[in-house]
C-alpha cells in the first residue's frame, strides 16, 4: 500500500504543480508580478489557438528538429563513450581524450553553430554536427566515471578468478557504467534539443523549431513563437520519460530503480 501510495504521489504532485502554473499564467498572475503585457507573454489559450491554426507547419518543423537532435545525440553519445573507453583501457595516455573533450566542450554554441554552417551545406548537416559535438562531453565524463569507479573488492574478486582485462571490462566495468550512461542520456536529451534549436538560428534553411521561434518573434507573432517554445518543451519531457522507462527496464538490478 505504501509503495502504491508513493507511486501515486510521484505522478500527481508534478501534474498538480503544472496545472497550477498554467492556471496562474492564464489568470495573468505572472503578468502582474513581472509587469508584462499579454503581447509580451501570451496567455496559454492564445498559444493553444495559434498552434491549432498552424498545426501542420508546427508538426513538420518539430519533426525536422527532433530528427536532427536524435541523430546527433546518438552519434555524439557513441563518440563520447568511445573516448571514455579509450581513457579507461589506456589510462597512462588515454586520459588525454578527456582533456580534449573538455576543450571542445568549452566552445560556445553561438560560435559553434556558424562554424558548422560553413562546414555543411544543408541545415540538417549543420544541426547534426552541432548536436554531436555538444552531446559528446556529458557521455564521455559520465561513462568514464562509471567505467573507472568500480569497487576495489569487485576488481580483486575478478583477479582472483584469473579474469583477463577483457572479461573485467565486459563483466564488471560495462555493467557498472550503465547507470552513468543513462544519466548522460537524460542530460543529452535536453541538451540535444537546445543545441538543435540554437543551430537553426544560424542555418540557411527555413524549417525547424528554432527557425519558427526566430521567424515568429521577428514578425511579432508572439503567441506562435511561444507555441514553438511549448512544443519543444513538451517533446523534451516526452523523450526524457522514454529514456527513464528504458533505464528502468535495462537496469532493474540497480538500487536506484528499486
Amino acid at each position: 500500500m505504501k509503495s502504491k501510495r508513493k507511486n501515486w504521489t510521484d505522478y500527481t504532485l508534478p501534474i498538480a504543480f503544472g496545472v497550477m502554473i498554467i492556471l496562474l499564467w492564464q489568470c495573468k498572475v505572472f503578468h502582474a508580478l513581472l509587469g508584462l503585457q499579454t503581447y509580451q507573454l501570451p496567455l496559454p489559450t492564445d498559444i493553444v489557438s495559434a498552434l491549432s491554426q498552424n498545426f501542420g507547419k508546427t508538426l513538420s518543423d518539430c519533426i525536422v528538429t527532433i530528427s536532427g537532435a536524435m541523430i546527433g545525440l546518438v552519434i555524439g553519445s557513441c563518440i563520447g563513450f568511445i573516448f571514455a573507453v579509450i581513457a579507461t583501457w589506456f589510462p597512462k595516455w588515454g586520459y588525454g581524450s578527456i582533456i580534449l573533450i573538455s576543450a571542445i566542450n568549452a566552445i560556445p554554441l553561438v560560435a559553434l553553430s556558424p562554424i558548422m554552417n560553413l562546414w555543411f551545406k544543408t541545415g540538417m548537416g549543420q544541426r547534426i554536427g552541432v548536436v554531436t559535438i555538444v552531446c559528446m562531453a556529458a557521455m564521455t565524463f559520465n561513462s568514464y566515471s562509471g567505467l573507472s569507479s568500480i569497487k576495489p573488492f569487485s576488481l580483486d574478486l575478478m583477479q582472483m578468478t584469473a579474469a583477463n582485462k577483457w572479461t573485467v571490462f565486459t563483466k564488471l566495468r560495462i555493467p557498472n557504467s550503465l547507470p552513468y550512461i543513462f544519466t548522460a542520456l537524460k542530460i543529452n536529451i535536453a541538451t540535444s534539443i537546445m543545441a538543435a534549436i540554437i543551430s537553426e538560428y544560424f542555418a540557411t534553411s527555413t524549417s525547424g523549431l528554432g527557425f519558427g521561434i526566430k521567424d515568429n518573434l521577428r514578425k511579432a507573432e508572439m503567441a506562435m513563437g511561444w507555441g514553438y517554445i511549448v512544443v519543444a518543451s513538451i517533446v523534451g519531457v516526452i523523450l526524457y520519460c522514454v529514456i527513464v522507462l528504458i533505464e528502468h527496464q535495462a537496469i532493474k538490478w540497480h538500487p536506484s530503480q528499486r
